[in-house]
C-alpha cells in the first residue's frame, strides 16, 4: 500500500507498528481467541511503545496526535493479522470524549491509564429496541431525590447523585473494562424533553449487571448485554455539559467510524496479501495462477478499492483532527462505508483465489468471511449511512 500522502512521521509510525504486528500476527490472535482470552501481551506492548495513546494529549501521558495516527496503528495491526478491536472503543471513543469534554478530574483519573494500557473503558450506546438511534434510547438518568450518597456535599461531589436505569446490547469488552461510558438521556428542565448525556459507570457499581451474548463470530473481544437497575452514580460521573450531550456523543461516534474503517482496511489488506502471495506461487498449468487475468484482475480491483477507502479515511481523520466535526461526520461515514465494502470484497476474492485452501486454518482467511461483515453492520449499517448521505449531503427528503 502506498503512503505518498503521508508525512515522514506517519510513514515511520506505520513501519514501526507493522514490525510489532508481524511479531504477533494471526497465529497469536487465533490462539488467544481459542483460549477465550484477551490479547494482553500485544495490548501491553503496544501501550508501552506509545501506540494505544497516540491520539491522547501529551499532558496526560498520550502522544499528542489524533485520529490520523491512531487509525494508522489499528490499520497496520489489522494488516498483520492481529487487530485490537478495543482500540476503537477505549482510546478512540472514550479517550477522545473525555479529552475533549471531561472535567480536569476525569482527565487525570482516566487519560493516563487509557494511554498506557493499564485501564480500559467500554462504550454503551446500542439498545435492544433503538439500535444506536440516540433519539430512541430508553436508558434514563434522573437526579436522586436525597442528594449525594454519604451525606452533604464535600466538595468532591457537587449536586445530587444520578440514578441510571436501562439496558444495552452488543457492548464490546465489558468484562475487561474498568468502566463503561454509557449513553443515557436526561430530562430538559425547560422543555421536559429527553436529551442524551454520557456517564462513566464503574464495572463494580451496584445494580450494573452484564450477560455475555453467545456469538457465532469468534473474537477476542466478547459482546455483552448490560442492565442498569437503579445504578447510583455521583454527580461528577456526568461527562461534560449536560446540555451538550449530543455534541459530545458525535465527537465520539466520528472517531468510531474512522477507526472502524481502519479496522476494515487492515483486515482487507491482510486477506489480499495472503491471496497475492498464493497466486504468485500456486501453479496448476505452466504459469502461476496469478498470471491469469481471471485471478489477477479481481485482486487488482480489491487493491484499488482498499486504496480509495483509505484516502477517504485519511480525509475524515484530517477533518476531525482539524476540529471540523461537521465535515468529519460526512467523511467518516463515507470512509466506514467504503472500507467495509472494500474489505468484504477483498476477503471474498482472497478466499476464492485460494479455493479449498482458503477454508483451511493454515492461511487464516475462513474466519474473516464472518468478521469482514462486521464493518458493514457496526457501528451503523451501510443503509443508514446511505440515508445520512442522501439527506445530509444530497439534500433529499428523509424517509424516517
Amino acid at each position: 500500500m502506498t503512503t505518498v500522502l503521508e508525512s515522514e512521521e506517519h510513514k515511520a509510525l506505520r513501519t514501526a507498528v507493522a514490525t510489532l504486528g508481524n511479531r504477533y500476527g494471526h497465529t497469536y490472535l487465533a490462539k488467544v481467541i481459542a483460549e477465550k482470552g484477551h490479547p494482553e501481551e500485544l495490548w501491553s506492548e503496544a501501550a508501552k511503545l506509545g501506540y494505544l495513546g497516540v491520539n491522547l494529549p501529551e499532558a496526560y501521558g498520550g502522544g499528542g496526535g489524533g485520529m490520523a495516527e491512531l487509525s494508522i496503528v489499528l490499520e497496520e495491526l489489522g494488516a498483520a493479522g492481529c487487530p485490537l478491536l478495543m482500540m476503537v472503543v477505549s482510546p478512540a471513543i472514550c479517550g477522545t470524549v473525555i479529552a475533549r469534554f471531561g472535567t480536569e478530574e476525569q482527565k487525570r483519573a482516566w487519560l493516563p491509564g487509557l494511554a498506557d494500557g493499564t485501564r480500559t473503558m467500554a462504550f454503551g450506546i446500542t439498545e435492544p429496541d433503538a439500535g444506536s438511534n440516540s433519539h430512541r434510547i430508553t436508558t434514563t438518568a434522573r437526579r436522586a431525590e436525597d442528594g449525594p450518597a454519604g451525606g452533604p456535599d464535600d466538595g468532591a461531589r457537587t449536586g445530587r447523585d444520578w440514578i441510571l436505569t436501562g439496558r444495552k446490547v452488543f457492548i464490546s469488552g465489558v468484562d475487561i473494562a474498568d468502566a463503561t461510558l454509557v449513553v443515557g438521556r436526561t430530562a430538559d428542565a425547560r422543555t421536559g424533553r429527553l436529551k442524551p448525556c454520557l456517564f462513566i459507570v464503574p464495572r463494580d457499581a451496584p445494580g450494573f449487571g452484564r450477560r455475555q451474548i453467545d456469538m457465532e463470530l469468534h473474537s477476542a473481544e466478547k459482546q455483552f448485554e448490560l442492565t442498569l437497575d437503579g445504578v447510583r452514580l455521583p454527580a461528577d460521573a456526568l461527562v461534560g455539559d449536560e446540555d451538550a450531550g449530543l455534541l459530545q456523543l458525535f465527537a465520539g461516534l466520528n472517531p468510531e467510524r474512522i477507526m472502524t474503517a481502519a479496522f476494515a482496511i487492515g483486515m482487507g489488506r491482510y486477506a489480499l496479501a495472503k491471496a497475492v502471495g498464493y497466486a504468485r506461487e500456486r501453479t496448476v498449468w505452466r504459469e502461476p495462477i496469478g498470471a491469469h487475468q481471471a485471478i489477477a484482475h479481481p485482486l487488482a480491483q480489491a487493491h484499488i478499492d482498499l486504496e480509495l477507502a483509505r484516502l477517504m479515511m485519511q480525509k475524515a481523520a484530517h477533518l476531525y483532527d482539524a476540529g471540523d466535526d461537521i465535515g468529519a461526520g460526512e467523511a467518516a461515514n463515507m470512509a466506514k462505508y467504503a472500507a467495509a465494502e472494500a474489505c468484504v470484497k477483498a476477503v471474498d476474492q482472497s478466499v476464492h483465489t485460494l479455493g479449498g485452501n482458503g477454508l483451511t486454518g493454515e492461511f487464516g482467511l475462513a474466519s474473516l468471511i464472518t468478521a469482514s461483515r462486521v464493518a458493514r453492520i457496526a457501528p451503523v449499517s451501510r443503509e443508514m449511512i446511505l440515508n445520512y448521505v442522501s439527506h445530509q449531503t444530497l439534500g433529499l427528503p428523509k424517509s424516517y
